[in-house]
Parts: structure tokens; C-alpha cells; sequence
């Protein structure tokens, strides 16, 4: 089952939203944050967006604090829900 990092009123309302989606087992653990059609990635071993498009600096840096914010438990949920690819694990190829 997917996971969805609670945000502020005002930040649901503008449309975004923060998930780990639980078919996803096979890329390297990350966090995908997402904005109607948008979808930014960030690697949960490395920190760093893992896409250019769209620009990581189109993201509202109150959703960028949430996650820096709730990173533990991203991590947590990244490994509950893809256990065979923990974000302790091997180091990513392209990473």
C-alpha cells in the first residue's frame, strides 16, 4: 500500500502532495513528490532529485521543509513497504 506524508491545508490546496508508491520496488528508494501532472524524485539514499525535468527549484520550499522534516519516516516507509529494497541498502548505480 502506498504511502502519503501528511502536509498543511494550505499546501494540499495548492495540489501538492508527497508519496511513496508501493509498485516501485525495482528503482532506487526515494520519495516522489507530486503536483497535478508534475512528479519530482528524491533519492531517500542520496538526498538529491534524481530527474532534471521538471526543475527541483519549482518545488515550494514549505513541501521541500516537510520532507526534510519527516525524512526518518520516509525511510521508515520506504522500507516497510519495499522490504526486499531497503534505502540502507547497496548503493545505487546511477547515483
Amino acid at each position: 500500500m502506498a504511502f502519503s506524508l501528511e502536509l498543511s491545508r494550505q499546501l494540499t490546496q495548492a495540489r501538492w502532495k508527497v508519496k511513496i508508491f508501493d509498485k516501485e520496488n525495482r528503482e532506487p528508494p526515494h520519495v516522489t513528490i507530486v503536483r497535478g501532472v508534475e512528479k519530482w524524485r528524491i533519492n531517500l539514499r542520496t538526498g538529491l532529485f534524481m530527474d532534471r525535468y521538471p526543475p527541483a527549484r519549482e518545488v515550494d520550499e514549505r513541501v521541500r521543509e516537510s520532507i526534510e522534516d519527516n525524512w526518518a519516516l520516509l525511510i521508515e516507509q520506504w522500507d516497510q513497504i519495499h522490504p526486499d529494497n531497503p534505502v540502507e541498502g547497496e548503493d545505487d548505480e546511477d547515483g
